[in-house]
């Protein structure tokens, strides 16, 4: 049977939680937004997936909040406009909401951020009318246990991770209709996920998460040219080299994944899950030695990273 990636046990909390709306805390059912908004008419703002583990007080921290902020001001001033609140404010805002959910284990924010309402349906930005509309939806996610164990099973999608002068990969806009096709055609091919190939043929990425395979103890993934920035990704490449592991950016091909002794994904929402098959050819039947040492690094970094308590960037 197959699931995405990011598949999670139910939680009924999740039906009650309130969701800010440009400062406002909304219930669920009452949080809405225009018809007008710039996101709805045309995928247009960008966003970030936050998670929150708990701190030495008990109260959730969010892991690596100055790093996601950055990105999402990059991602801001790229499609020029202006962020209404500035990196402490919108700090202050995220922590608020997850205080009046009690949210403070096992959550997983997605914070949007769009150009704002417009007066018409038009893609123009000079036809936007209000400053940005900026969501916060906390929610109670904890991924599936098996994942991390029993691995994914990718699809090679023919779509593929363009050019920056088609859509700047490294942008994370709510305009993801490439990756939303490539993880169509994994589901109808019975896959959890898209691997994703860059326009020379070579491995770029996945849909939603980021891709490394280990060949004779070292580690490969992409150069990053077709691929977003991720947050995990880099922090996985750090920890390895940290820990004496050789990584290596670089270009390789479906040949070289078919045959790796071991494959994983990143991402903020699960952290290192291993990828037991590819295109049908099994990889490995569980979570590998190398896997299972990131897993456990990952762990520790969060861990650390958590007992700091609350930074205000």
């Amino acid at each position: 049977m197959t699931h995405s990636t990011h598949a999670y046990t139910p939680d009924p909390r999740n039906d009650t939680i309130r969701i800010d709306i440009n400062g406002d805390l909304k219930p669920r059912a009452e949080a809405t937004v225009s018809v007008f908004d710039s996101g709805y008419v045309l995928g247009d703002g960008v966003w970030e997936g936050l998670r929150v583990h708990p701190g030495p007080d008990g109260k959730g921290v969010i892991a690596f909040l100055d790093k996601h902020l950055r990105r999402l001001y990059d991602g801001a001033k790229t499609l020029d406009f202006e962020m209404p609140l500035t990196k402490t404010e919108l700090a202050k805002r995220l922590y608020r909401c997850l205080d009046a959910n009690d949210g403070h284990d096992g959550v997983h924010i997605r914070l949007m951020v769009t150009r704002g309402v417009k007066a018409t349906p038009y893609q123009d930005p000079r036809a936007t009318i209000t400053p940005p509309t900026i969501v916060i939806i906390p929610e109670f996610k904890t991924p599936l246990p098996e994942n991390a164990k029993q691995g994914a099973r990718l699809f090679t999608a023919h779509v593929r991770r363009g050019y920056p002068d088609v859509q700047d990969q490294k942008l994370n806009s709510h305009s993801k209709l490439n990756c939303i096709m490539a993880c169509i055609q994994a589901a109808k091919a019975g896959a959890d996920e898209a691997l994703m190939l860059d326009p020379h043929g070579f491995v770029a990425t996945c849909n939603s998460t980021h891709f490394f395979i280990a060949r004779d103890g070292a580690l490969w993934t992409s150069t990053g040219d077709f691929c977003l920035g991720g947050i995990t990704r880099r922090t996985i490449i750090d920890l390895a080299k940290e820990n004496g592991i050789d990584v290596h950016e670089r270009n390789f091909s479906l040949h070289d994944v078919y045959n790796a002794d071991e494959a994983f994904i990143t991402g903020t929402f699960a952290g290192v899950t291993p990828v037991a098959e590819v295109d049908g050819r099994k990889i490995s039947a569980a979570a590998g030695p190398m896997v299972q040492k990131l897993q456990a690094l990952y762990k520790k970094l969060i861990e650390e990273e958590a007992a700091k308590g609350r930074i205000i960037p």
